[in-house]
C-alpha cells in the first residue's frame, strides 16, 4: 500500500497522474477512429506537424500550447482540403504535408541556440511538470473534444463506414471530417504536456490497437481502449517515479505490454 500511496504525497505527481490519466482516455477514443480509419500515419503526423507552431511561438516569446494548436488545426484543414472529393488521396495529402511541417519546424528550430533545452518538454513531455493551469486547460480540451464525439457519435459512424448511407442521409461529409481532422489536431496538443510530440502517436494507435484485438464494435471498442489508456498512464507514472525514467516513454511502453498480451490472448483463443 506504501508504494502506491508514497508517489501521491507529492502534489506534482497528483497533478501528473490525473493530467496522464485524462490524455490517456482521450487518446484512446480518438484514436479509435484513427486504427479503424486505418490513419495511424495520420497521428504520427500530426504530431510533428506541430513544430512549425511552436517553434514560431518560441520565437515571439508566445504561448507554446497556443502556437502548438494553431499549427495543428491548419494542417489538419489543409489535409481535408488538399484530399476533398478525391482530388489526392488522403494519405497522399498527410505525407506532403506532415513533411512540409516537419521540415519547416526544424528548419526554424536550427536557428534557436538554446532549443535542446527549452523545447525538450515539447518533444518528450513533462508530465511531472504540470501546473494548476496546465491541469486545468488539459481538462478543459478535452472535456470539448469528448462531447463533440459523443454528439456527433452517429455521423462520425456513418461517414467512417458508410460513406453511401451518409449521402442518402444527405450528411454534410466534408465538414464532418474536417471536424474529426481537427479534434485529432487538438488531441495531440493535448497529448504534448505528458507524452510529447515524439510519443503522441503511439497513444493514439496503441490503446485502440489492443481494444481492436478485443472488440469489433465501436462504442465497446472505445471503452476498452480508455481503460487501457487509463490504465497504462497510471502504471507508466508509477514505473516512471520509482525507477527513475522519463514518464511519456513509461506510459506509452506499459501500452505497448498491453498491446502484446492482448496480441497472445487473440492467438491462444483463435488455437
Amino acid at each position: 500500500m506504501s508504494l502506491l500511496l508514497e508517489p501521491l504525497a507529492y502534489q506534482f505527481m497528483q497533478r501528473g497522474l490525473i493530467a496522464s490519466v485524462i490524455v490517456g482516455v482521450l487518446c484512446a477514443i480518438m484514436g479509435t477512429y484513427v486504427v479503424l480509419r486505418g490513419m495511424a500515419f495520420l497521428g504520427d503526423a500530426m504530431a510533428h506537424a506541430i513544430l512549425p507552431g511552436v517553434a514560431i511561438a518560441y520565437i515571439l516569446r508566445g504561448d507554446l500550447l497556443v502556437g502548438a494548436g494553431v499549427a495543428a488545426v491548419v494542417v489538419a484543414l489543409s489535409i481535408g482540403f488538399f484530399s476533398r472529393e478525391g482530388t489526392v488521396k488522403e494519405d497522399t495529402a498527410i505525407g506532403i504535408l506532415f513533411a512540409a511541417a516537419l521540415s519547416l519546424g526544424v528548419a526554424l528550430i536550427s536557428t534557436m541556440q538554446t532549443y535542446a533545452v527549452d523545447l525538450s518538454h515539447i518533444l518528450f513531455g513533462d508530465v511531472l511538470g504540470v501546473n494548476k493551469t496546465d491541469l486545468w486547460l488539459i481538462a478543459g480540451l478535452s472535456l470539448a473534444i469528448l462531447l463533440t464525439v459523443a454528439l456527433l457519435f452517429k455521423p462520425f459512424l456513418v461517414i467512417s463506414f458508410d460513406p453511401v448511407l451518409a449521402a442518402t442521409l444527405r450528411l454534410p461529409a466534408e465538414l464532418l471530417r474536417n471536424l474529426m481532422l481537427v479534434l485529432l489536431a487538438l488531441t495531440v496538443v493535448v497529448s504534448l504536456q505528458t507524452v510529447g510530440v515524439s510519443l503522441a502517436a503511439a497513444m493514439l494507435v496503441t490503446p485502440a490497437a489492443t481494444a481492436y484485438l478485443l472488440t469489433r464494435r465501436l462504442l465497446p471498442m472505445m471503452l476498452v481502449s480508455a481503460l487501457i489508456g487509463a490504465l497504462s498512464s497510471i502504471v507508466g507514472l508509477y514505473l516512471s517515479y520509482y525507477f527513475n525514467i522519463v514518464s511519456g516513454s513509461a506510459i506509452v511502453l506499459t501500452a505497448t505490454l498491453f498491446f502484446l498480451l492482448g496480441f497472445l490472448w487473440k492467438r491462444l483463443k483463435s488455437i
